[in-house]
């Protein structure tokens, strides 16, 4: 393993509890999954996130599931695995007293993340321009189904928008499952939370800007624009081939053989992107046959020959248990099995990688509440050691007038 003391020699390292992103405030008054993703990526690095949430709270804190020892329905698992490690004040913002309270804690904050539909912050006297004349140096983020009218005016601008909607219109369903009489979303609700990763990584480049220039900006993402740069492949066929993408199952439209095929107990993954992992998995079949037929010795010709050359390799499989595979293919060539939350409970990557974690409970005598961890890893910057989730409106206390950002 290289050694990195050298490059870090003289580099302070930051507290672990502190996280790279400490000192940075971020008020977040979004809710269920797109924006609460994103603000926990910030979290999760030592942003101070303060959620503004109303009366009835954020939406996802009664959409469960709930554990059986929680017969208050207080912690559903939807809200404590996104909201982790923040904050929450607990606001009427139709009440002047509340806006007040906002303005303030705007004059100390860095960022302001939000997701209603465009036009409600400002009916509410919270928009972009209101706040940044508060605050000049204000990130203001927003997350919409198809984005705000200030960085172009969508025609469904209006329209409601929840994940199934963006993978919809935005192409995923399109080019996901077996055929094109079967469109398909995906399991996670990519159109929230690949949006959400894309906010994050917007905040901290506008914040990057503001500390250079002392000006913030308005940053505007939409979850339709999000899926479509997701789905970029069905783009540069439609315009070099003049097709348009369909549905290619588990399989791949450009490679083979590659996809997903059958064990005698469950299902592996194989993926042969070049020649050299052609010849890999041939040799391990005991096949030296199919090098010598010329229909397969090249990518185009896999290509053109999909079908048969993946229903090879699945007669192969489909007489081989995931654990005998893994033992053939593993490392050798690009290869998986196809886990489920059992086996990724139980594998040795997501224990030597600490990708299950621990939320501690609010309650210290009950036990804390398994979640994913953050993928994210800094080799001088640790991320923070996770907190409870905030009861609603647990920090109205801390409420006092701010200092503003110099």
């Amino acid at each position: 393993m290289r050694n990195y003391s050298a490059l870090w020699r003289g580099c302070k390292m930051i507290e672990a509890s502190q996280g790279i992103l400490a000192g940075i405030r971020v008020l977040d008054f979004s809710r269920m999954l797109s924006g609460p993703y994103c603000t926990m990526m910030l979290a999760d690095h030592g942003a101070e996130v303060i959620k503004i949430e109303g009366p009835e709270g954020d939406t996802s804190r009664s959409n469960g599931p709930w554990r059986a020892d929680d017969t208050h329905h207080e912690w559903a698992g939807y809200f404590v695995s996104l909201n982790r490690g923040k904050k929450s004040i607990m606001l009427d913002l139709k009440s002047e007293d509340a806006k007040a309270i906002v303005w303030d804690l705007v004059r100390s904050s860095h960022v302001l993340v939000e997701n209603f539909r465009p036009g409600v912050m400002e009916r509410l006297g919270l928009g972009y321009e209101e706040l940044a004349k508060l605050n000049p140096g204000l990130v203001y983020a927003t997350v919409r189904g198809f984005g705000d009218p200030r960085s172009g005016e969508s025609p469904y601008a209006s329209w409601p928008s929840y994940d199934v909607v963006a993978q919809a219109m935005g192409g995923l369903m399109s080019m996901t499952g077996a055929d094109r009489e079967h469109p398909m979303k995906t399991g996670p609700g990519i159109g929230d939370v690949f949006t959400g990763m894309m906010l994050a990584f917007a905040i901290i480049a506008a914040v990057r800007h503001a500390e250079k220039t002392g000006c913030g900006q308005f940053v505007d993402i939409a979850m339709y624009d999000a899926m479509l740069s997701l789905c970029e492949r069905l783009v540069y066929i439609y315009d070099m081939e003049g097709k348009v993408a369909e549905p290619s199952g588990n399989g791949h439209p450009l490679l083979a053989p590659f996809g997903v095929f059958p064990a005698c107990d469950g299902w592996v993954s194989i993926g042969v992107v070049d020649d050299a992992f052609w010849r890999e998995l041939v040799g391990i079949m005991e096949r030296p046959d199919l090098l010598l037929d010329q229909r397969f010795a090249t990518k185009s010709g896999r290509r053109a020959h999909a079908a048969e050359i993946n229903e090879i390799v699945s007669g192969w499989t489909r007489i081989r248990s995931k654990a005998e595979l893994l033992r053939l293919l593993g490392s050798k060539l690009p290869f998986g099995p196809v886990n489920d939350a059992r086996d990724i409970f139980a594998d040795p990557h997501v224990a030597a990688r600490n990708m299950i974690v621990e939320v501690p409970h609010a309650e210290p005598d009950l036990k804390g509440w398994k979640v994913a961890a953050n993928p994210v890893r800094f080799g001088l910057t640790p991320g923070v050691k996770l907190s409870t989730p905030p009861r609603l409106g647990e920090h109205n206390g801390m409420l006092k007038p701010a200092k503003p950002i110099t």
